[in-house]
Order: structure tokens, then sequence, then C-alpha cells
């Protein structure tokens, strides 16, 4: 049987200061065209989309109406892209600080309610943690079923600037992946991480090192063989 979300107390964000930014196009407010909608989103969920990371066949359903903002941005955090470069190179802690932040459009409220919604995804897998999120009674307070989630604050008087955006403060992975795809990365000595098994610091047994050698040695004189008789060849015809 899954297990019910744990409770968690709610933290001040800082709320009169910090968490307060000046309203733009990235949060929109008021219900907008289809099509600015779409890019919001976008622009929420992965930051940025190239043309080979956008979702055809979800984009047609929201524009003809066959599906709401709701089920564009859930469509969005399932697709290969999201799960690929965000859930897939992540603890589920930290994919709990990602989607929250995206969804919610706030930060986390501490460790516990990191700890609770990493629960979620442990018994209900990812899929089952975005469905349960998207239900709650606070996404559908704040946003609704047609409005595109965005970064919940508000204009200060005599404050220009607010936070950062969540994007731009919370990258996509921590330091512990970005060392992981450095040690898969391909070395810089040519050899491009080939290790097979009774390799010694990159370089094959030296059995195998000379027969390599012997076959370039020959294949060299091989070459040089043929490149003479031809020589010879037309020589003898009067090749000029």
């Amino acid at each position: 049987m899954a297990l019910t979300l744990l409770p968690y107390a709610r933290t001040t964000q800082n709320a009169r200061v910090a968490s307060f930014s000046v309203g733009n196009d990235e949060s929109i407010r008021q219900k907008t065209s289809r099509t600015e909608q779409i890019e919001s989103a976008y622009r929420q969920i992965f930051f940025h989309a190239f043309a080979y990371d956008r979702e055809a066949m979800l984009e047609s359903q929201f524009t003809n109406e066959q599906i709401q903002a709701r089920d564009f941005v859930r469509g969005l955090l399932l697709s290969k892209k999201f799960q690929d470069g965000f859930y897939q190179c992540n603890s589920n802690y930290r994919v709990v600080e990602q989607v929250v932040g995206r969804v919610l459009g706030r930060d986390t409220f501490g460790a516990d309610e990191e700890m609770a919604w990493s629960i979620v995804i442990a018994t209900k897998g990812f899929a089952g943690f975005i469905d349960t999120l998207l239900d709650s009674p606070e996404y559908l307070d704040a946003f609704g079923y047609d409005q595109i989630p965005h970064q919940r604050s508000r204009s200060l008087p005599g404050r220009q600037q607010g936070e950062l955006p969540f994007n731009q403060k919370a990258p996509r992975y921590d330091a512990y992946w970005r060392e992981v795809s450095q040690q898969r990365a391909p070395s810089g000595n040519g050899q491009a991480g080939l290790n097979l098994p009774g390799w010694v610091n990159g370089q094959p047994p030296k059995v195998i090192l000379q027969i390599w050698l012997g076959l370039a040695a020959f294949g060299g004189v091989a070459i040089i063989g043929i490149l003479l008789a031809t020589a010879g060849a037309m020589l003898s015809t009067g090749w000029k």
C-alpha cells in the first residue's frame, strides 16, 4: 500500500524581501493566448527548449483545446527531455527541489518537505509524484486547470529587482553529476576512454601490441612494393 504524504512544516521564505520580484513576461498572471502559454510553459519547465525538444503532439492538443494547461504541464514533466535532463541525473531530493520550484513556483520548505515528496517518488514513481503534485490543493489554488505555473511573487514599492528566477539559481544538476559525467568523458590522450579487460594504463597487452606493430610494418612494406612495381611498369611502357 502506498504511503500517504508525510506532514511537513511550512516555513517563512523571507517573503517580504528576496522572494518578491517584479512581474515580467515569464510570470504571466492573466490568461493569454495559447501560443504565449506554450512558450511560458517551456520557459518554466525547461528554462529553454531547442526545436527538437519541443512536444509537437502536446502543443497541437493544447492549441486545439483538447487538453488543459495542467495537462500540458504534466506532459512536459513526463517527457523524455525532462526525465533525461533532470530526473535521471539527480537524487530524489534534488528532483523534489527542481520540480517543486518549477511546478509550485516556490522553494521547498526545507528537508522535511523534500523527504516527504522523495518518499512519494520511491513508492509511486516519478509519474505518480507528478500526478500527486498537480492534484494537490496548493497547485490547484495557485494555478487551477488553465494557468501555466510561474514563480509566485509580487512587486514591492521602491524595489526594482527581486530574487533570481528559480531556473537561474538552481542548476538542473549538482556537482556530483558533473563529477560523474567528467569521469565518463573521453580522456584527452586520444584513447576515447577505452579501457578493455587486460589493458594496463590504457595500453593493450605487450603481445597484442607487438602483433599490431608487425602488421603495421608488413602493411608498410607491401604498400612500398606496390608503389615501386607501379613505377617500374610505367617506366617500361615509356610513360611520361
